[in-house]
């Protein structure tokens, strides 16, 4: 039998690639106690992973600003060739690649009939929605690993109609799993449309993904803030406008520089949580973000919040942050009769129209955020550089099958 690594949180500032058992057809044991459910899962598959990201949430653990504990496997951005599925699996086999979205969910319940997947009621006892390799979401192992095993296969997994065009646009499409359906979720649920002025706050993948989005639906002129100057350069690299947050000017001044007043149609969320205040030197101010985009979002508009917010920061700012109560100019927000839509992303939702796109040489995902392969191995320096800030969406390959 085939071996198995997984990347695993050591504490704050640390991972490892550890040697795990190979995966089983079977439920973790939160999900089987916490549910009532059997063991055994002849719905499910164990894929051999082609293509498996790090992601600004698991950086959030890694920092040490999630409840989760040492031993917390890792990874939720999964792409995947079939190596082995249970006898209830009728319509994908070995040898399909298919990109796994990150929400885990069993496509029986209410809110998966609804087409509300990241909230699925029967994949996590602890609360609705359920992910591989997060803290208090199910106890699935993580996918930055060598095999993974994925629950529900026919109705989780998005089958791939080409495996050769796939590998040869497998920077484009890993990016299905979460951060391009993620990036659209904030453009679409904010409005964002013909002709759109968008703001987009945060240059990380997700927000590099939300600004690549809303030029797909048609925005007219997209302007990204970050307080990073090389991924202020890559959104540029793609034909966005961009402010820098760590200046000493005000962000409605700085937007009315380039739109001709300091308004948006639409803006979008995705810094969540460690948000900081703006300006030269700002401390972390987490709702900052959320304060700032409903200034500059026009009266009757909406917000995208795709970026993360938790119910559990040990690490936050001050008492009331550490379980999520944030100073949010609630009123504000209601005077101008804006629309908030906030949660994970329900991937299914969008992957398989963007996958279409990817396939018919329209988007270009990889170029958008910089893909950049790494071994499994080299998954602590990936981490390491991305907390650093560097412009790039770092793509694990653990059995070399991304091509050069």
């Amino acid at each position: 039998m085939a071996g198995n690594r997984v990347v695993v949180y050591q504490g704050p500032g640390k991972v490892s690639v550890e040697s795990i058992d190979y995966p089983k057809l079977e439920l973790p044991g939160d999900v089987v106690k916490g549910m009532g459910v059997r063991r055994e899962a002849p719905h499910a598959a164990i894929l051999k992973n082609v293509a498996t990201n790090i992601c600004g949430s698991d950086q959030h653990m890694v920092r040490g600003r999630t409840t989760a504990p040492v031993g917390q496997s890792l990874g939720h951005e999964i792409t995947g060739e079939v190596v082995e599925v249970g006898s209830d699996v009728l319509f994908v086999k070995p040898g399909d690649i298919c990109s796994v979205p990150f929400n885990i969910a069993c496509g029986r319940c209410r809110m998966c009939n609804e087409g509300k997947t990241g909230v699925c009621l029967n994949v996590n006892p602890a609360r609705p929605g359920a992910a591989y390799g997060y803290v208090d979401m199910g106890g699935w192992i993580g996918g930055q690993a060598d095999y993974v095993m994925v629950p529900f296969a026919d109705f989780n997994l998005l089958k791939f109609p080409d495996r050769d065009q796939a590998l040869a646009k497998i920077r484009d499409l890993t990016m299905l799993s979460d951060i391009f359906p993620t990036g659209y979720h904030g453009a679409f649920t904010a409005g964002v449309t013909t002709g759109s002025t968008v703001y987009i706050a945060g240059a990380g993948p997700v927000g590099l993904a939300a600004a690549y989005s809303s030029h797909l639906l048609g925005a007219s002129l997209v302007i990204v803030g970050d307080m990073v100057p090389d991924r202020l350069a890559q959104a540029r690299s793609f034909g966005c406008e961009t402010v820098d947050l760590s200046r000493d000017a005000e962000l409605p001044d700085m937007i009315e520089q380039i739109v001709g007043e300091p308004l948006v149609d639409a803006a979008v969320d995705a810094v969540g949580f460690e948000a900081r205040g703006h300006g030269a030197g700002a401390a972390e101010a987490p709702a900052t973000v959320l304060n700032s985009i409903m200034s500059i979002t026009r009266v009757g508009g909406r917000l995208g919040i795709p970026g993360l917010y938790v119910t559990g920061d040990p690490g936050a700012a001050d008492e009331n942050a550490k379980t999520g109560q944030l100073g949010i100019r609630i009123g504000l927000g209601w005077a101008k009769s804006h629309a908030m839509f906030t949660g994970q992303c329900p991937v299914k939702r969008y992957n398989r129209q963007l996958m279409s796109l990817i396939l018919a040489d329209k988007a270009h995902i990889a170029k958008a955020v910089n893909a950049t392969v790494l071994s499994l191995e080299d998954a602590p320096t990936g981490y390491k550089d991305f907390d650093q800030g560097a412009a790039k969406k770092f793509v694990l390959d653990p059995h070399g099958m991304i091509p050069n």
